[in-house]
């Protein structure tokens, strides 16, 4: 039902000051009790007649029976219907509509039960329609809705529902406005909001998700170890037909074991002694004590004799 309009106020009292004063005059000589009967018929009057006055709004449509039968929609702005035969059963909006629903415990194709929250967005086309072929228009699309969510998840697989929303929305719209369209009202869409899944399977989705990114992991690593060995042999072609380079390798692995300094033994082939040409392991160990004293001496040293050989090297 529609709000009590501020015009029928005031035209109820600018009805009923006048008739009161009429009825005052005509009923003045006959006495109290005719006074206090015109004034109730005054009263009645102003009632009837502002009651009969209407106001809809711009967005609105009036649907107006005349003893039962309709006689056409009325609005927007003003108009007047006739007292005890007319009246406006429906005042239709015409805007569109926002209207959520949801589907709770329901089992998707593969059987899992999920709850689904959307959103329906409608507008009323033919308000005659919307008014006489149901009973109450509103009520009748939200069970709609509901009934038509349901079948699509029935039909649906679970990870349909969480990566393809816009196939559902668009699915879900087909039907409903398949069924809200005898009723003159059109659905412009249908939003997806959230689905929600039982705690117990997002955990096991989680753990499938870091199992499979850890199988993509040792797929990389994997891959890239064949790389390297593929860089490696393609070396050891290299070497094969260059003893030199094989020789200035072994050499540059041999002096970056050395410049490290982290440890004082090191572990070198006899064989590899050979082909460097460095002469017995006691050339090595003379070599690596060198050095090992070289760094002291410059850990040793004071700042102010570092900065002076530092300049000093500039």
């Amino acid at each position: 039902m529609k709000e009590l309009n501020p015009l029928q106020i005031v035209l109820f009292f600018v009805l009923f000051a006048p008739l009161m004063y009429a009825g005052y005059v005509v009923f003045i000589g006959a006495g109290a009790l005719a006074i206090l009967w015109g004034a109730l018929a005054a009263l009645i009057i102003a009632g009837l007649l502002s009651g009969s006055f209407k106001i809809a709004d711009q967005w609105e449509k009036a649907v107006v029976l005349r003893l039962g039968h309709f006689t056409g929609l009325r609005g927007p702005g003003p108009f007047f219907i006739i007292p005890f035969a007319d009246r406006v059963v429906y005042w239709i909006d015409l805007r569109l509509i926002t209207t959520s629903f949801k589907a709770e415990k329901t089992l998707t194709k593969d059987t899992v039960p999920v709850d689904v929250e959307a959103v329906l967005f409608w507008k009323v086309k033919d308000p005659e329609r919307a008014a006489l072929q149901v009973e109450d228009y509103r009520s009748a699309i939200s069970w709609a809705s509901q009934t038509a969510l349901r079948e699509v998840i029935g039909k649906s697989y679970l990870a349909d529902m969480l990566e393809g929303r816009e196939k559902i929305d668009a699915e879900l719209q087909r039907i409903i406005d398949l069924r809200t369209e005898q009723w003159g009202v059109n659905v412009s869409s249908v939003e997806i909001r959230d689905v929600l899944i039982p705690a117990d399977l997002q955990n096991a989705m989680s753990m499938q998700a870091q199992a499979e990114r850890e199988r993509q992991a040792r797929v990389i690593l994997g891959d890239s170890e064949k790389q390297v060995a593929a860089k490696f042999e393609e070396a050891a072609r290299t070497y094969k037909n260059n003893p030199t380079a094989l020789h200035l390798r072994a050499m540059n692995m041999l002096y970056e074991g050395l410049k490290a300094g982290r440890s004082t033994l090191i572990l070198v082939p006899a064989s590899v002694l050979d082909t460097m040409s460095l002469g017995d392991t006691s050339g090595i160990v003379a070599l690596t004590k060198m050095m090992s004293e070289e760094k002291e001496q410059d850990d040793n040293r004071l700042p102010e004799d570092k900065t002076t050989v530092e300049s000093g090297k500039k």
